[in-house]
């Protein structure tokens, strides 16, 4: 009893600092002013290790949803801080509501060509940067109904928006809180799992506080794995091509269901999820759309960098080799060495179950984010999801060290920090290697004792 009661005031004491250091990190926090930046989120990561330390005690299971909400409540009210993405959303949706397929127009035509009246278009125009303004939108169909809904209810009003695109993500939270802690109890995982992802800083800050809609993306592929495991195969061939109409990213799990699936059934399963994605772009479909639409998503592996680990060391070697930075030829390689690993984990000897499916979907993300020439901090959320149904917890540590990419803001030219940068993926790769040392030693114990003996 007395070790009850120690634990409550311990968790109202954590919810309250949390509290504090979210509005402070909502209402007065400038992503330039980085000491700033990384102590609000080392003390919200620390309240956040004390969570998961008494997740497992029942009768607080229902204190931490409340905590997650009012976490995420807090944001209500504030405009996001950390990315300025959030003005293509609304530019985006605002062009669909006004009879424009936004796939078709780069905002500096639409400005400078006065193309279209649009509430506030100079505002939304300088917020988004030049970065975003001269590139098409690469956001799929789903997505950008999300952003047409916010302008719809918002009318003229930016904050508005903001409020709606907010709500939206909140709703979807909560989804993924439900619907994961179903797929945990049927998979015999413990269904407090799921606060590892509710209550984690980064998933709070780069979803409801900074409009990112990896969460929607997760929500839809949480519940396809549900269905899955029901066998509504249907509904979750529906469900998985929701989730790619919201990010492009699934697509390349797909070949992990056929081990799942069997062949045949996955033939019928990928012709379902093939059919809806393109009754879903259809209604934007044109003759520019396609060229348009590739030349944005090529650009994330021939021209950014940001925050990149495997890649950076390539380009390094590169430069010393030829004297100049070999992206372009990255950019055509890094792809297939993705296509390979993907089809060697999606055939490769194991069980068919879902845990191993999950497991295999957070080995193929994760190999896809460590080669990647673009990593910023909301990509990791659904390595934090995934990890939630397997014994992995690199993801977590990374979800904590991914803040140090936040120090490229801080000063005018925009310039990473290469000791961060060893910092972060050194303590990633290091968790990793030892979770796969340890996992291989579960595996193979004789090995293991062997390897001992000598």
């Amino acid at each position: 009893m007395l070790k009850d009661r120690r634990d409550n005031k311990l968790l109202i004491l954590c919810i309250a600092a949390s509290a504090i250091l979210y509005i402070l990190f909502a209402y007065n926090l400038s992503r330039s002013n980085f000491p700033y930046l990384i102590s609000l989120f080392s003390g919200l990561f620390s309240i956040y290790l004390i969570f998961i330390s008494i997740k497992e005690v029942e009768n607080k299971t229902e204190i931490l949803f409340k905590a997650g909400i009012f976490f995420r409540l807090l944001f209500l009210f504030s405009i996001p801080n950390l990315s300025q993405d959030f003005y293509r959303f609304i530019w985006d949706g605002r062009m669909l509501i006004n009879g424009f397929n936004p796939y078709l127009y780069l905002p500096d035509e639409v400005i400078t060509n006065k193309l279209i009246s649009m509430p506030e278009a100079r505002q939304l125009y300088n917020g988004m940067g030049s970065l975003s303004s001269g590139h098409y939108t690469n956001y799929p169909p789903v997505n950008q109904l999300c952003f047409a809904l916010a302008a719809l209810v918002s009318g003229k009003s930016i904050f508005s928006s903001v409020l709606t695109l907010r709500l939206l993500i909140i709703v979807f939270d909560l989804g993924i809180y439900k619907y994961g802690k179903k797929l945990l109890n049927a998979l015999k995982i413990p269904e407090n799992n799921i606060f590892l992802y509710f209550i984690n800083p980064l998933v709070i800050i780069e979803l409801t506080g900074n409009l990112h809609f990896e969460g929607a993306m997760i929500f839809f592929m949480v519940l396809a794995l549900y269905h899955l495991h029901i066998g509504k195969y249907l509904w979750a061939a529906v469900l998985i091509a929701l989730s790619i109409s919201m990010k492009l990213i699934p697509l390349m799990l797909l070949p992990l269901l056929i081990k799942y699936l069997g062949f045949r059934k996955s033939i019928v399963f990928f012709a379902i999820i093939g059919v809806i994605i393109l009754f879903l772009f259809l209604p934007f479909f044109s003759i520019s759309f396609f060229s348009n639409y590739m030349s944005t998503i090529v650009l994330w592996f021939v021209n950014f960098e940001f925050n990149a680990s495997i890649y950076y060391i390539l380009r390094s070697i590169g430069f010393s080799i030829t004297g100049y930075n070999i992206i372009h030829i990255t950019g055509k390689i890094i792809p297939l060495i993705l296509i390979v690993f993907i089809l060697f984990i999606s055939f490769r000897k194991q069980d068919g179950s879902l845990k191993t499916l999950i497991t295999n979907m957070l080995i193929v993300l994760s190999a896809y984010f460590f080669l990647s020439t673009t990593i910023h901090p909301w990509y990791i959320v659904s390595l934090v999801i995934l990890s939630v149904f397997t014994n992995m917890i690199f993801p977590l540590v990374w979800s904590f060290t991914i803040i140090l990419s936040y120090y490229a803001y801080s000063n005018p030219v925009f310039q990473e920090n290469s000791l961060f940068l060893i910092l972060e993926y050194l303590v990633v790769y290091g968790v990793l290697a030892f979770e796969l040392y340890r996992n291989i030693n579960r595996e193979y114990p004789q090995r293991g004792a062997e390897r001992c003996r000598y």
